[in-house]
């Protein structure tokens, strides 16, 4: 009840706030710029390899989707190849620059400053994160050492939603696609005093595809069924020309049923956030959240296809602030002081059934609760031509009140397991150089650490993906990761950018799936991952064309010892070598945009004995949108045209497919 009382009183805040702030306001008040985002980005990002993807990318996606959105980033990996419309919601982990296949997200995904991984399992809410909200997207790569900076083990996803500007009074779209499946969506944005409020809210539908290959369906086969709904309300209000209040609420819930009929998946949450923006001579950032999770899963047994685990209920909830603060040290240095705090705590909830009489067999429970309290320091100089940056982190991790209570049918207790709580201290930093050489060359250079701390998940709770078990380990150690890179940036022409990192990274305690048996794996932190390779980026903006291009080669190998000595020089999973996207578009007039995108993701392997091959895919998608009148757009989008066909998931054989070819058409409106 009390994320409830948060979001209202947040907004409350707002709306109360406003008449006085009107008050204050003199009659120009227009000459006040309302921001809607954080404070801007220091004068040495740019030593970081950073991508930005603008409004006009955004909602230009074939599918839709906002991982479709982040695939044109060079080195963006989700932990599957499957899209958030046909995979189970746990597994939908987000990673970059191939630091292993892991459903738990590697890199920080932050929506308005707040992060938005799940509390519980790690792994990003894609279906609440719809493009159309959304005014740009900044990616940078690599460890992060700012505010939340513990979650940026391979960098961090900033999606900032869109201002009243960018959305317009009203704006709405509905779509549908070659199978019936629909998509509908729509916003309304009002001024509010000198500021401003949005509604938005989405709902796609669908009986989905078969998954399944022809030749190995059952007569329980299902297809990919799915049905996800969101809502925003988003209010900025300037309080002064130099403050500003913003106040979010977001609630989504999804379905999906996975493979076999009764294979049901759901993900639900209730999001609320209060942020207070400076932008004075001593500029700051407070911001404050609370999330409010559940997920239930079923598994069905492949073999007999009957229900053999229940996962009804896993409650979590997550907390957090910040406070970042820019004091004014004169014209040559940009100096962040700050702190952040975040606290998950879950727990599972589940029923074991024999697949041979249907009876209970057990009931699990199983949870704890995990915090991160961190300090930073960063300080940028700039020296002419040259800008250095460097920064410090210091965190104390915490993972408390861990529990795992099993019972069988009949109420005796078979396994009741407490674990001994545990903290520690770790310093990370990120240091970096930018060097203007000329107004067409940029060259940088960086080195920087990072950690992650083990989710609740890979702490207590095991998982089944029929006939194959994966254990718990409540005694998993932080992930620490060491890197460095170098590259540039170069504009040989007005509208011509082209970019090149190369990159070093160590991923020590790298959190796996280990292989133990022939259908039992157990996570465990392998002595390391390292993976090393190349990232390009071009864009090219020439009349009515318009080309973006990324390209990634990423040498990726498991370091192991002990137990893991059998991993030692095998790939991680989940880790393709190559992976590209190129997208080509013409904007003939005003409105107007015909586009046609490739990507490519080269072969990788299922398991981490570099068995059970996945091939490499590589699918042709477009998106066309054409004015017809007032401000009315008709919307044609096409995915895998070429209807490859592209494995997710390999085990032994058995088969799950990823998106077939799918054509959509619709309206616009207002956008």
């Amino acid at each position: 009840m009390y994320r409830y009382l948060f979001a209202t009183t947040a907004i409350s805040v707002i709306l109360a706030a406003t008449p006085a702030a009107a008050q204050d306001v003199p009659q120009d008040e227009a000459e006040i710029v309302v921001v809607a985002g954080g404070l801007e980005p220091t004068p040495a990002a740019p030593a970081y390899a950073v991508t930005e993807l603008d409004r006009e990318q955004i909602v230009a996606a074939p599918s839709g989707r906002i991982e479709d959105v982040l695939s044109s980033v060079a080195g963006f990996q989700q932990f599957r190849r499957s899209d958030s419309r046909s995979s189970n919601p746990s597994a939908q982990g987000v990673t970059l620059r191939a630091l292993g296949g892991n459903a738990t997200s590697r890199a920080l995904v932050l929506l308005d400053g707040v992060p938005t991984a799940d509390p519980f399992f790690g792994y990003i809410p894609l279906t609440s994160l719809a493009p159309e909200r959304l005014g740009s997207i900044r990616v940078m790569r690599g460890g992060g050492s700012g505010p939340f900076g513990a979650g940026a083990l391979a960098g961090t996803i900033e999606l900032q939603s869109a201002d009243m500007a960018t959305l317009g009074p009203i704006s709405a779209s509905l779509l549908i696609n070659d199978r019936g499946e629909t998509e509908a969506s729509a916003a309304l944005a009002q001024k509010l005093g000198a500021g401003f409020v949005t509604v938005s809210g989405r709902w796609d539908r669908g009986q989905g595809f078969f998954t399944t290959p022809k030749d190995q369906r059952a007569a329980i086969t299902s297809r990919a069924e799915f049905e996800s709904r969101s809502a925003q309300i988003r209010a900025v209000v300037p309080m002064s020309d130099t403050l500003e209040i913003q106040a979010r609420g977001l609630v989504f819930d999804d379905h999906r049923t996975l493979r076999f009929d009764g294979a049901d998946s759901t993900s639900s949450g209730q999001d609320a956030s209060i942020r207070l923006v400076g932008r004075g001579d001593w500029q700051f950032d407070a911001l404050a959240y609370v999330q409010a999770r559940n997920f239930s899963n079923e598994v069905i047994s492949s073999t007999r296809f009957v229900r053999v685990l229940d996962q009804r209920n896993t409650p979590s909830t997550g907390l957090g602030g910040k406070l970042e603060i820019r004091p004014p040290v004169g014209s040559d240095h940009t100096l962040k002081l700050g702190a952040d705090f975040r606290r998950s705590s879950g727990e599972l909830q589940e029923e074991a059934y024999s697949a041979f009489t249907g009876n209970l067999r057990s009931r699990r429970r199983a949870g704890g609760t995990n915090g991160d309290l961190g300090f930073f320091i960063e300080d940028d100089w700039s020296l002419g031509r040259l800008v250095l940056t460097g920064g410090l982190r210091a965190d104390r991790t915490t993972i408390t009140d861990g529990f795992y209570l099993e019972r069988q049918a009949d109420g005796s207790v078979s396994r009741d397991d407490t674990y001994d709580d545990r903290n520690s201290w770790t310093v990370t930093y990120r240091a970096g150089a930018l060097f203007r050489s000329s107004d067409m060359l940029s060259l940088r250079a960086a080195a920087y650490s990072g950690l992650r701390l083990p989710t609740l998940n890979e702490l207590y709770r095991p998982f089944v993906i029929f006939p194959l078990v994966t254990q718990a380990n409540a005694g998993l150690d932080v992930e620490k990761l060491k890197g460095f890179e170098a590259g540039f940036d170069l504009m040989p022409h007005d509208g011509v950018s082209i970019s090149l990192t190369g990159f070093h990274n160590r991923l020590e305690g790298a959190i796996a799936n280990v292989t133990l048996a022939a259908n039992l794996r157990q996570r465990q932190n392998l002595d390391a991952i390292k993976a090393r390779g190349i990232e390009a980026g071009a864009r090219i903006e020439s009349g009515q064309i318009r080309f973006n291009g990324s390209l990634a080669y990423t040498d990726a190998e498991v370091e192991g010892a002990g137990f893991a000595s059998a991993l030692d020089g095998n790939r991680p999973p989940q880790t393709p070598e190559w992976a590209g996207s190129a997208t080509l578009a013409w904007l003939p007039a005003i409105g107007w945009q015909l586009a046609a995108t490739v990507r490519h993701t080269g072969a990788q392997f299922e398991s981490d004995q570099e068995t059970d091959r996945l091939p490499a895919a590589t699918t042709l998608s477009v998106f066309a949108e054409i004015p017809v009148g007032g401000q009315f757009s008709l919307v044609l989008r096409g995915e895998n045209l070429t209807d490859e066909t592209i494995i997710t998931r390999n085990a032994g054989g058995i088969f799950d497919l990823g998106t077939p070819r799918t054509v959509w058409a619709g309206l616009r409106y207002g956008y």
